[in-house]
């Protein structure tokens, strides 16, 4: 094995290994994040929380190259703000699934995101989806069915909600693919935490309330676990490359189970185990046609 091939390996396995550090730091930011949602305004919650992120961000543009100037010029002055504003209302819907579904079923049902990219990006990207991608995407909404059990029991409207919050996670990876085209991901990441701050602002505000002294430990908790997540997802997409460890990012419904079954109370009910089984191995066969085809994975 070439020394060149060695370091790629290396690089590999360190990439996998932030992206699973990643996801069980986004896993307690949702756990953290259920619990404030229900006690407080989800409106205020996600406020802060991109506040936070609004400053991670300005402090990273600040120490990269050409500083927060290079990371505010952007080729596309619409799609950006609009961007962050679809990923700060998707935030504020995850919250709210966690609250009236729990952890583990709406993370069951949002995991089907990389499928509605797959389903999207023809239509919205001009980019070709074969049948064998069009026949995974039918497999995972299967799996969705059969999570939901529509006509099995009483429908509860909550249980669309991940699904909906998933349709706008997938809209804001495509319009973050679209503008890679042109503009650097930073620029991408710094427009995100700043619009979504500004956005959340006038709204978490007006729905403010006190909050206990104990909670604001958990909020801390939240805002620190939401920037070094995001911080890990950075590193480990600057080592390795995306398609290899893009596939690893589902470990984050085996961590998020683990919380909502053994801190929440959580039960993991056969039909959901079933269809998420389902909508992962359809995911995972979606990402792996996209490195095959030589496509980009989509940002997050």
């Amino acid at each position: 094995m070439t020394k060149h091939a060695m370091q790629n390996r290396q690089n590999t396995r360190l990439g996998i290994g932030l992206m699973a550090a990643s996801c069980v730091v986004f896993a307690l930011q949702d756990g953290v994040s259920r619990h404030l949602g229900a006690a407080y305004p989800v409106q205020m919650v996600v406020m802060i929380r991109f506040w936070f992120f609004a400053l991670f961000v300005i402090a990273l543009a600040a120490r990269a190259p050409g500083g927060i100037r290079a990371a505010i010029h952007t080729k596309h002055p619409v799609l950006q703000p609009l961007r962050g504003l679809i990923l700060v209302v998707e935030v504020a819907i995850m919250v709210v699934a966690f609250v009236h579904l729990g952890l583990i079923e709406t993370h069951a049902v949002f995991t089907c995101y990389p499928l509605l990219v797959a389903a999207l990006s023809g239509p919205v990207l001009g980019e070709k989806v074969g049948w064998r991608r069009w026949t995974a995407i039918t497999i995972g909404f299967v799996g969705i069915l059969i999570i939901l059990k529509p006509g099995v029991t009483v429908f509860s409207p909550w249980a669309i909600i991940p699904f909906v919050s998933a349709f706008i996670f997938a809209l804001y990876g495509l319009l973050t693919r679209f503008v890679a085209r042109q503009d650097a991901a930073s620029v991408s990441f710094f427009w995100t935490g700043v619009t979504g701050a500004i956005a959340m602002t006038p709204v978490g505000l007006y729905y403010w309330q006190p909050m206990a002294q104990g909670d604001w430990i958990f909020m801390a908790t939240l805002c620190c676990t939401a920037c070094l997540g995001h911080w890990l997802l950075i590193q480990s997409l600057a080592v390795a490359e995306a398609s290899a460890v893009q596939p690893f990012a589902y470990l984050q419904l085996v961590f998020i189970s683990c919380l909502g079954l053994f801190y929440f109370g959580e039960t993991l009910r056969p039909n959901v185990a079933v269809g998420a089984i389902l909508v992962v191995a359809a995911g995972l066969f979606t990402l792996w046609r996209q490195r095959v085809k030589g496509e980009p994975a989509t940002a997050v």
